[in-house]
């Protein structure tokens, strides 16, 4: 149409069949365009989405991250994650791509980080990606341990957002011998965006920076409206590049509405909406993306709006606390109570009321939990994520 709006095909998103797959397109060549793989991710109706994925994204994503990291034929390279999360074609493809060798972790070994740190010992690992959630429980099986060298020459993060005071311990323990890279990522766009190389100071930081995106993708942080923000207000983070995938399977009105035309670039240049809050900060040399939680991290309890995160940042800021988790649960009895689960540091004793007392200094009255639960270790999904769901 006239006027040089943006313009989405809904046609486009319904061109690929669902019918099953036969002989024919067994035996037929692969294209770039072809489907690589189906991964679910999980839906805020409760319906989990099927990402369609092509060749040609893993291999954008493969040619786009070669420049920032030296991997080679000596690396050795744990398959740490199931393959139903996208972090397991990063460790598997990439490692493979580069001639390096994968070690499969089995699930036993993954759930235990004391037995998981004597693999990546033992098999003289040099490339671990993990999600912060189960770096943090082998930092700490790390400062328990007695003895043995780690070969680790990359430590990669993704899956979620990762506490920078969490690496401090881990820094003092090996200093930068080891390179910490985060990197954010969605499965919409093939594992990862944006890349970010830690230095020991950033460990003081409160806040999840994230960098800049990598080659052959932009980021850009948008008001409701599809306006970019000013420098250090937050707004929605949108994904261009060549590592957009296909979009939902069977699922075109969907999306339609997160795959939209991108107002920046080339006529039928796609964005990718991605429901994460981000704001653009002045760093040493760059601007450079701060991660600020999903746009659906807020909830209401008792009539205010509480936002998650800072609830943990303040439990955090107790002594002799190593993790912490704010939920807000409900029963029949008690109705909607908040609740703060919070794992010790290595040897300290907590005493929850004391910790209620401590965080109540410095919180909001209904930001207080109602209850605090000390737990020996913060329980993970098999992808190495939070389970929230088994607190």
């Amino acid at each position: 149409p006239a006027g040089g709006w943006p313009v989405v095909v809904l046609a486009d998103a319904q061109e690929y069949s669902d019918a099953s797959v036969g002989d024919a397109d067994r035996v037929a060549p692969l294209r770039p365009d072809n489907l690589a793989y189906v991964i679910y991710t999980s839906g805020s109706t409760g319906v989990p989405k099927g990402v369609g994925v092509a060749h040609r994204n893993v291999v954008e994503l493969l040619a786009n991250t070669a420049p920032l990291f030296g991997f080679g034929r000596e690396d050795v390279w744990t398959l740490f994650h199931s393959y139903a999360f996208d972090f397991s074609v990063w460790e598997l493809w990439c490692a493979l791509a580069h001639g390096g060798s994968v070690v499969v972790v089995d699930y036993l070994t993954s759930r235990s980080p004391e037995q998981f740190r004597e693999l990546l010992i033992r098999e003289r690992v040099s490339v671990l990606n993990q999600t912060p959630s189960a770096f943090y429980q082998l930092v700490e099986a790390d400062r328990a341990a007695a003895g043995g060298e780690l070969a680790l020459r990359y430590v990669i993060f993704g899956g979620e957002a990762l506490d920078p005071r969490k690496l401090g311990r881990w820094y003092e323990r090996h200093g930068a011998a080891t390179r910490l890279v985060n990197m954010y990522g969605i499965t919409e766009t093939t594992v990862h965006v944006s890349f970010l190389e830690m230095e020991p100071e950033h460990a003081g930081e409160g806040a999840s920076v994230i960098g800049r995106a990598i080659a052959g993708l932009g980021a850009y942080v948008l008001d409701g409206r599809l306006h970019p923000v000013p420098v250090a207000v937050a707004g929605e983070i949108h994904v261009v590049g060549g590592q957009l995938s296909r979009g939902y399977l069977g699922r075109p009105g969907l999306t339609a509405a997160r795959f939209v035309a991108d107002p920046f670039g080339a006529p039928g240049a796609r964005m990718y909406r991605s429901g994460d809050i981000g704001r653009w900060r002045v760093g040493a040399e760059e601007a450079v993306l701060e991660y600020a939680g999903r746009g659906d991290q807020q909830v209401q309890l008792r009539g205010f709006r509480i936002e998650l995160g800072e609830i943990e940042a303040a439990l955090l800021r107790c002594d002799g606390i190593g993790q912490a988790v704010a939920l807000v649960r409900e029963d029949q009895h008690t109705g909607e109570r908040l609740i703060g689960y919070v794992v010790p540091d290595t040897g300290a004793r907590v005493d929850p009321a004391a910790v209620r007392g401590e965080v109540a200094e410095f919180l909001t009255g209904y930001m207080v939990p109602d209850a605090i639960v000390v737990l020996d270790v913060l329980p993970l999904t098999p992808n190495g994520k939070l389970d929230r769901r088994a607190l």
